[in-house]
Formats: structure tokens, sequence, C-alpha cells
């Protein structure tokens, strides 16, 4: 049996024992209740409060940008998703048994990789897409400016989106083998897309620059149809970020082979 066939059955494993986890289709349900619950809300205030924004503000006005806002909290559910892969098997003593039943370790850990990437892309996409059209369909009630797939940018924010959750969820694959346990995974995590981030402006000034560089605030705003200048191109950012979440894949590739379970 070739090696490409091994890993087929690999993966399929994989996906049996993803998709029979009760926490899995929790996990994807509070993604779309909870993204499609925030892009209403949202909506709903920004369509509301744009007949009385300052011509500025109705001149940066980005329906677009405005209806794909719920990938804060998606990131977050997708990052879950991606930890659960790994830790949940952790947690219950499982991963000693599946890497009897497949002891190659790298092809074990690239099974897990492409579930959760397949998972977290359609997904993703879904929600993307999903978000976007509420979000328009709000504004168009409300008679505020709303834009269609067709519209400059506006295609490549939407799937730039479903891009960006997949790799958030590809980062907490890396990060829980690292960590071995969800609490710690989850907590680094939130870290890296939250705190950093949110304490940026504490830093020193001569500091600030650093942060246009940092993987998940520049490749964010991908999912923008006028992204801020400050940050380099969206879509080298989010390049920078998918090769960020490479090296983390590799040290987890490195560690999983050589620890014990």
């Amino acid at each position: 049996m070739s090696a490409f066939t091994h890993t087929v059955r690999t993966v399929h494993a994989e996906w049996i024992k993803l998709r029979s986890l009760r926490s899995t289709w929790f996990t994807l349900a509070c993604l779309f209740v909870a993204g499609l619950g925030i892009t209403a809300l949202t909506a709903n205030a920004a369509g509301k409060g744009y007949a009385s924004a300052t011509l500025a503000d109705q001149q940066a006005w980005d329906p677009a940008g405005r209806s794909l806002m719920s990938y804060v909290v998606a990131q977050l559910v997708v990052g879950v998703l991606g930890i659960l892969v790994v830790t949940a098997e952790f947690a219950t003593g499982l991963m000693q048994t599946s890497l009897i039943a497949a002891p190659r370790r790298h092809r074990t850990l690239v099974a897990k990789v492409v579930v959760a990437a397949a998972v977290a892309l359609v997904a993703g996409q879904a929600l993307m897409f999903a978000a976007f059209f509420l979000g328009q369909a709000v504004f168009a009630l409300q008679d505020a400016p709303n834009a269609g797939l067709g519209d400059p940018g506006v295609l490549s924010a939407v799937t730039g989106g479903g891009v960006y959750l997949t790799a958030i969820a590809l980062l907490a694959v890396g990060l829980g083998v690292l960590a071995r346990a969800t609490a710690g995974a989850f907590a680094t995590l939130v870290g890296i897309v939250f705190l950093i981030p949110g304490i940026a402006g504490a830093f020193p000034g001569w500091l600030q620059g650093l942060f246009r560089y940092w993987p998940t605030l520049g490749a964010a705003e991908v999912l923008k149809t006028v992204p801020d200048p400050g940050f380099p191109h969206p879509w080298l950012n989010l390049g920078g970020l998918c090769l960020g979440v490479a090296a983390v894949l590799a040290v987890a590739f490195a560690v999983f082979r050589r620890r014990d379970v």
C-alpha cells in the first residue's frame, strides 16, 4: 500500500473522529449563531448611524468591511475548533491509541491539519458570505449605502475573510500540539489575536512601527475594501500571517515527533 493511500486513510479516520465529537458540531453552531448575530447587531447600529455621521465618516463608509466584523469573534470560535482537533485526544488519552494505529506521527499530524483546514475553510467561507449578504440586507432596509459582490474589492474581502479564519484555525492546531491542553492553547491564542494588539498603544513610540507587521493586525485588513494605508498590502499581510502559522506548525511537527505522548 502506498504512502499516499495510508495518508488518505489517516485523513478519513481523523475526519470520522472529528465529526463524531458533539463539541465539533456545537462549536460550528456557535460560529454561525454568534457570527450572524453580531453581524445583525453591528450592521443595524451602523446603518442607523449613517444618516447622522459626519461627511468624512460617510465618505469612508465601507459596507462590506462593516458586515464582516463578525470575524472578531469568529476567529476565537474557529480557534477552539482547531485546538479541539488535537487536545481532545490528549485530554481523553486517545492520542496514544491513535499513534498505535498510525505510528508515523508526521502522517497523523498532517491528517489533523488537513481536516482542520478543510472544515475551517468551508465553515469560514460560508460564514463570511452569509454575513456579507445579511449585512447588506440590513443596510438596504435602513437606506444606508450597500454593496454587491461585483463591486471593487468586495469579493476579495469576503474570500479573504475565509482564508484568514482558516489560518487562525491552523495556528490553533499548532498551539494545541505544543500546549497539549485546551486551556493553555486557547489562552495563547487569545494573547496573539486580542491581548497584544489591544495593548499596542501602551508601548513606546519607537516600538509602534513594529505592530504594523503584527500578523493578525495586518492580515485582518484583508476584510476591508478600504484598508488602512498604514499597513502594507492586505494580501501581503495575510501571506505574512500564513508564513507565521507555517512556522508554528513546523515547530509543532518537530516537537510532536520527539516527545512522549
